[in-house]
C-alpha cells in the first residue's frame, strides 16, 4: 500500500491525479474502522493532515466557508450561531475523541445515508455547495446533486473536497436523531429542519431512511405555502395541530427506508413523523419568540 503525505493543497491535488484510487484520510474516524475490519483495503492512502487550510473556516456574513477537516468539536464551539443545525448534529457524532478528529468532509466523502451532517446540510438550504477541486480546476457541487447512491457521491476520481459553503442561518434550525442508545451510535434515522424567513422557505433533511440523504420536498412546499398564505411569517402565530400533523405525514411519506439490524422500515417512518412534528414545533416556538421580541 502506498502512503502519500502531501504538505500543501497543490501537492495533494497532484498526488490524487497521479493516484486516483488513493483514499483521502484526515480524521480517519470511518476509514480506519473499515480498514481494521478489512471492509476496504485501498491501494494507496492520501494523508491530508498536514494541509492546514482544510482545518480553517471563514464567515463573510452571508456564507460560511467550512474547511473539509474542521473538527466537529470546533463546529460546536465556534459555529453554533451561524450554523445552528450543523452544530446540533455535530453534538451527536460519536464520542469526544471522534468529534475532535472527524469533520464534515469525511461525512461527505463517505456519503453514508446515516452520516449525521447530511440532514443538517440539506436543511440549510439549496444554496449549500460542496467545493471540489482537482488539477483540472474547481467546481461547486450543489448539495442536492452531491449524493448519487448508497455511499456514492458525485466526485470525480481525481477530485478532493476542499470546503463546504453554507448560508448563515437567518432563522431557527433543529436536528433530531434516534439510535439504539444515547451515544456512540449510528442513526436509526435522523431529521434536520430549518426555517428560512428571508426567502420564505423551509428546509428539511432525512438521514438513514433512504438510499441517500434526501429532502422531504412535498413537506417543505406544504409548510412554506401555509406560512405564506396565513401570514405566519409576519405574525408568528400558532401553526395549529393539523398543520404540524400534516407536515409529519409528508416527511414520513418522503422516506424509503429498509429493515436492518438497527431498526425496521416501519419504525423509521414512524420515528421520522415524530421527529418532524417535534422539530417543527421547537423551531416555530423559537421563531415566534423572535417575532414577539422584535415587535
Amino acid at each position: 500500500m502506498e502512503f502519500l503525505r502531501p504538505a500543501t493543497w497543490d501537492e495533494a491535488l497532484a498526488a490524487k491525479a497521479e493516484y486516483p484510487t488513493a483514499l483521502p484520510i484526515s480524521g480517519g474516524t470511518d476509514v480506519m474502522v473499515e480498514m481494521n475490519f478489512d471492509v476496504h483495503r485501498p491501494s494507496a492512502i492520501l494523508d491530508l493532515n498536514r494541509i492546514t487550510e482544510l482545518t480553517e473556516w471563514s464567515n463573510d456574513g452571508s456564507v460560511v466557508k467550512l474547511g473539509a477537516s474542521v473538527p466537529y468539536t470546533r463546529i460546536i464551539n465556534e459555529l453554533s450561531g451561524p450554523l445552528p443545525g450543523l452544530a446540533l448534529a455535530s453534538h451527536t457524532v460519536g464520542s469526544p475523541q471522534i468529534r475532535n478528529r472527524g469533520g464534515v468532509g469525511g461525512n461527505l466523502g463517505g456519503a453514508s445515508p446515516a452520516g449525521d451532517a447530511h440532514p443538517a446540510l440539506l436543511a440549510a438550504g439549496r444554496d449549500v455547495f460542496v467545493e471540489a477541486a482537482s488539477v483540472r480546476g474547481t467546481r461547486m457541487i450543489p448539495i442536492d446533486e452531491f449524493y448519487v447512491g448508497v455511499k456514492r457521491n458525485s466526485l470525480e476520481q481525481d477530485e478532493l473536497i476542499r470546503a463546504v459553503h453554507i448560508p448563515v442561518a437567518d432563522g431557527p434550525q433543529q436536528f433530531s436523531k434516534i439510535g439504539t442508545r444515547n451515544a456512540m451510535v449510528i442513526a436509526v434515522c435522523a431529521f434536520g429542519f430549518a426555517l428560512h424567513p428571508k426567502n420564505g422557505t423551509v428546509g428539511t433533511g432525512i438521514g438513514s431512511a433512504a438510499p441517500t440523504p434526501r429532502r422531504a420536498v412535498e413537506a417543505e412546499e406544504f409548510l412554506a405555502g401555509v406560512l405564506a398564505e396565513r401570514g405566519l411569517w409576519e405574525s408568528g402565530d400558532l401553526l395549529g395541530a393539523e398543520v404540524i400533523q400534516r407536515f409529519g405525514e409528508l416527511v414520513k411519506a418522503a422516506a424509503s427506508p429498509i429493515d436492518d439490524v438497527r431498526g425496521t422500515a416501519d419504525y423509521r417512518r414512524h420515528s421520522l413523523a415524530v421527529m418532524a412534528r417535534r422539530t417543527l414545533t421547537w423551531t416555530w416556538n423559537d421563531y415566534s419568540k423572535q417575532i414577539r421580541s422584535a415587535a
